[in-house]
Order: C-alpha cells, then structure tokens, then sequence
C-alpha cells in the first residue's frame, strides 16, 4: 500500500485555481483510476478532477466552496498494491500531523526588498500604485500573488496582515475608512452566492482591473440578413432539426472580418502582443441563474450552417450542466448576442484576456434615409468593447466598417449558408 495526494489540476491555459463546489466521494470509498472525485468550478468551466490511482480514500483536505491554487492538495488515496518506484509513505496519522503543523505555521511575510514578485503581480501593484510592503502573500511560502493584490485594491487593507497596533490601525482608519458591508433589512431575501457566481464575478473584476476598456458603436443595415434567413428558417429547421438563427450569420460576419483585422483577435502579453492564428469566437450562453461562454472553434472556416449547428449543440449543454473543458477553453474574440432580450445598446466587459467583445443588439425596424427617400429598414447595433492597450479607435472603427460591410451585403445570391 502506498498514500498518494490528488491536487488541484489546471483546467486551462490561465487558470490558476479552482474551487471545490461538491465531493463525489467520503473517506473510506474504494475508487478505480479514472474514476471522479469532485466536481470543481473555475471562471471558464465546471469539471470533474478524476483519481489518479485505484485506491481508497482516505482524507479529504479541501472542503466545499473552498478554492485552491493549482498543485495544492485536495485528498489522501491509498492506492492498492505497492508503489515500489515512490517513497515510503508515513501513517495516516503522521501525514494528518503534517498537515495540521503545516496549517498553523504563518506564511513567511514577502517584502518589497527580499521577495520575487511575477510579472502579473509587477503590474498591477503599478497600475495601482501599491506598495508590495503592505501586502501579505497567502500563496505558497508566503509568495504575493495577483489574487493578494486584487484583493488589497478591492477590500483597501492587506490581506492576512499581522494584528495592527491602536497607531497602525488609526493610521489605516484615516486613510482608507473602513466602509461596511450592506446588511439586509426586514422583508428583504438573502440569495446565497454558489460558486459559478463567484467565479463569474471574479473573472469580471480581473477584467475591469486589468484591462482599460474603450467603447465603440455602429449600426449596420440588416435587411438583407432578415429577408435571407426568414426564407430559409422553416426548411431548414425540418431539414436539419436545429434553427438557423440570426446569431449564427453574425458569427460569420465577425469571423470573415477577424481574417482582415488579426489584432482584433489577440491578447495583451505585458511586453508583447500576441495575435492567435486561429479564429476561435467564445459566444455568451445563459441559463436561467448564469452565463456561460463555450467556443466555436475555426469560426472562419465553417459554414453559417456549421456555426449554426454549433451555436444548438454548445448551448444545449450549457443548460444541461454537460460543458466540458475543451468546450471553454481557447476562445481568442467574443461575440455576445444582447439583442435576443430585446436590447438596443450596450458596453460589454471583455472576457479576460481577449483584446475585445461585441454586442450584437436586437434587430429593429425603423426608418432611415436611402437616397434622399425614407425607407423601413431592419436596422442593428453593433456595439464594441476594446482593450485600449491594444487597439485605438482607428482600427477599432475599420474593424466594425468591415463586419458592417459583411452584414449588409449578405444575400440570397451571394450568401451561401452550407
């Protein structure tokens, strides 16, 4: 017999944690390898952590609703057989003790002088001006992380600080007044907060904090759009057995018009900017309590028929909890389609780290002026978010001209949709 840890694992390529939302297995269950463990939730998926080893459980270190660094430990398996190539194990009971020593001992404060900080740390104490001195590290060894410092810039106090003297705590009071919590009132309802709702709000928080947003707006002529799919709808859909949306032919607009505009689909980088080779376009699906946003892979290299099929198939998963995290993971630009609640404008968040995301409103009918003649027309909003780091309003208004042009030149004669 031999004990072996599970930690946390990387469910994406920026993913540094996840939080445990519910145990699938008790000490003492008997699991086979492969078998799953917990379910965990990070800000781009819900996943199962699978066992890495047939055994038995015998600890479980991480409790619900707990979050965790990537590579931090979350349970104890005994594993069947012997594990000649690892060490000896120490007794359930000497691990235990570990652990619990491990816990009590205060992680080593990491100052400005003697610490080695990340670039992403780097950059945001900067981009706050906060001095690394006053903030406490609870990553490993003490080590300051991005979550530290967001937390210092959210809360205004250190996170984890020593107790504060009557001096130190009048010094603090006078320059950042502790402002309380709201607390709920007679007749109000308190609505617990699980933990998809918390890692959306935090990946929306990182957004705001890291990325300077800039916005952007046109309005793009859609009749021809309108009168394209509604001949189509009704036998397609008996044909293919999902809807041809307008959705999917706004995807393709935006796709088409990426190939022109390649920074557009790019990411910020700290020194450098990196344009993705591939046009991966994230779409936003909501449930009846939360918003998920899977990927349409290639997005450029797909028919409206394609894209289409993929917009059913990603969003029937989300609304029956199946994402996976190759659904989730690599979107490169994001479009949103505000427009199916009835929305005419709207400034939308960036999805972290992409360089932008656009709004497509709802399709409206009102009249415009064509050729000194008034005219009812399908007309639509296209509304821009940029990361201003990357993009300026030059190539941010080419971009749109160009998914303007895509949309407003689609035709029953010059639109293919297989």
């Amino acid at each position: 017999m031999a004990l072996e840890k599970i930690t946390m694992p990387q469910l994406g390529e920026s993913v540094t944690e996840g939080t445990i939302s519910q145990w699938l297995v008790a000490p003492g269950d008997h699991v086979n390898k492969y078998d799953a463990l917990a379910d965990v939730l990070t800000d781009k998926v819900t996943a199962e952590i699978p066992s890495s080893f047939t055994g038995t459980i015998k600890e479980l270190i991480a409790e619900e609703d707990q979050t965790l660094d990537v590579g931090a430990v979350i349970c104890i398996l005994e594993t069947d057989g012997d594990a000649e190539s690892e060490p000896e194990a120490s007794a359930p009971e000497e691990i235990a003790t570990q652990e619990a020593t491990t816990a009590k001992k205060a992680p080593a404060k990491q100052t400005a002088t003697t610490g080695r900080f990340s670039p992403a740390v780097l950059t945001l104490a900067a981009e706050h001006g906060i001095d690394l001195g006053q903030v406490s590290g609870t990553g490993r060894d003490g080590r300051i992380t991005r979550k530290d410092v967001l937390s210092y810039v959210e809360n205004g106090a250190p996170v984890a600080l020593k107790p504060a003297t009557p001096t130190e705590v009048k010094t603090v009071s006078s320059e950042r007044p502790n402002v309380p919590m709201p607390t709920s009132q007679v007749g109000d309802r308190e609505v617990p907060i699980d933990g998809i709702r918390k890692a959306i709000a935090k990946h929306m928080v990182t957004s705001k904090h890291e990325i300077p947003h800039a916005w952007m707006m046109v309005e793009a002529d859609a009749t021809g759009l309108v009168r394209h799919r509604d001949a189509l709808k009704n036998k397609f859909k008996a044909e293919e057995g999902y809807s041809l949306t307008y959705f999917a032919f706004f995807v393709k607009a935006v796709a088409q018009a990426l190939k022109e505009f390649p920074i557009l689909n790019s990411t910020w980088a700290g020194d450098k900017i990196i344009e993705r080779a591939d046009i991966n376009i994230s779409i936003a699906v909501a449930t009846d309590s939360h918003l998920f946003v899977p990927v349409i892979k290639n997005a450029d290299e797909k028919s409206i028929k394609g894209i289409a099929r993929e917009i059913s198939q990603l969003a029937a998963k989300a609304r029956a909890g199946k994402l996976t995290q190759d659904d989730m993971s690599g979107g490169t630009f994001t479009v949103n389609s505000t427009g199916s609640f009835g929305s005419i404008q709207s400034m939308g968040i960036i999805n972290h780290p992409q360089a932008a995301i656009l709004q497509v409103e709802s399709i409206v009918k009102r009249p415009v002026v064509i050729d000194d003649m008034i005219a009812i027309r399908h007309m639509v909003n296209l509304c821009l978010s940029i990361d201003h780091r990357i993009l300026d309003g030059l190539v941010a208004g080419r971009f749109l001209s160009k998914v303007k042009e895509n949309i407003e030149t689609i035709t029953k004669d010059n639109t293919p949709i297989y």
